[in-house]
């Protein structure tokens, strides 16, 4: 069993986001890694006040090749866990043959899922951007409370948008959007995977999240899906965050 974890943020986050989470699997005994995308490797100050010129242009490929390198030079294979955007990057890690196995906290979709309205709306003032493809995109203090963040407490949303929240790649969306690099193919996949969803999430809703356990259980390997009643996007950091990081040290003790 590996006692080695790689945590993954996602879009709009910090690797500081990951700090409550990795306490609680340090405690339980696992050395804990969170490292920040290509290109974020700053403070949150300045990545909102000046982005790196290259930054809205990210790609999710370049994100999983970051990661990649990050993982190969690990002494031993960890578990790899991913929240949001990197959900979807822990999946297209299993799917390259990392890790020993996955867990993925309301991962965006891989190619192929139909998002439905509720995602489809909030990815909408991204994508409608003049060459937004290339540029970052803002997450609003109104957008993160009522879409990403919209059952945490409000002073904790205050408090939590300014130390957490940054701009996120254009393109990524994009990518998301369109089907193109995130791909992933679950007959290769040999590996346990966790996907997690909250019951109010916004972003990524629970019938998305579900659609691609139902893709994901084309894997010979095991393939297992939770719902949590009354969480929102924001589920490893809002009250009760411990149930959700508990049930993915649990289910990692027992599966990778």
């Amino acid at each position: 069993m590996t006692k080695t974890v790689v945590l993954i943020h996602g879009a709009w986050q910090v690797p500081a986001s990951w700090d409550r989470f990795k306490s609680r699997f340090e405690a339980a005994g696992y050395t804990v890694i969170a490292p920040t995308w290509p290109l974020m490797d700053r403070p949150v100050e300045e990545l909102n006040r000046n982005p790196d010129p290259k930054f809205g242009a990210l790609s999710v490929g370049a994100i999983a090749d970051h990661y990649e390198a990050i993982i190969r030079a690990l002494p031993e294979k960890p578990l790899i866990l991913g929240h949001s955007f990197g959900g979807l990057i822990a999946q297209i890690l299993l799917d390259r043959g990392l890790g020993t196995a996955g867990v993925a906290l309301d991962p965006a979709p891989i190619g192929g899922l139909i998002p439905g309205p509720v995602p489809l709306m909030a990815a909408l003032p991204v994508v409608l951007r003049w060459n937004g493809w290339n540029k970052p995109f803002v997450l609003t203090r109104a957008a993160f409370d009522k879409g990403f963040a919209n059952t945490a407490p409000a002073p904790q949303r205050e408090a939590e948008y300014g130390q957490y929240v940054v701009p996120s790649p254009g393109r990524i969306f994009y990518q998301a959007a369109l089907n193109i690099g995130t791909w992933v193919s679950p007959k290769k996949r040999t590996q346990p995977l966790l996907i997690v969803v909250g019951e109010k999430d916004r972003t990524v809703t629970p019938n998305l999240a579900r659609q691609a356990y139902n893709r994901q259980k084309g894997s010979k390997a095991r393939t297992d899906f939770h719902e949590f009643a009354g969480r929102s996007h924001y589920l490893a950091n809002e009250p009760g965050w411990e149930e959700v990081a508990d049930y993915a040290i649990e289910w990692a003790g027992r599966n990778a």
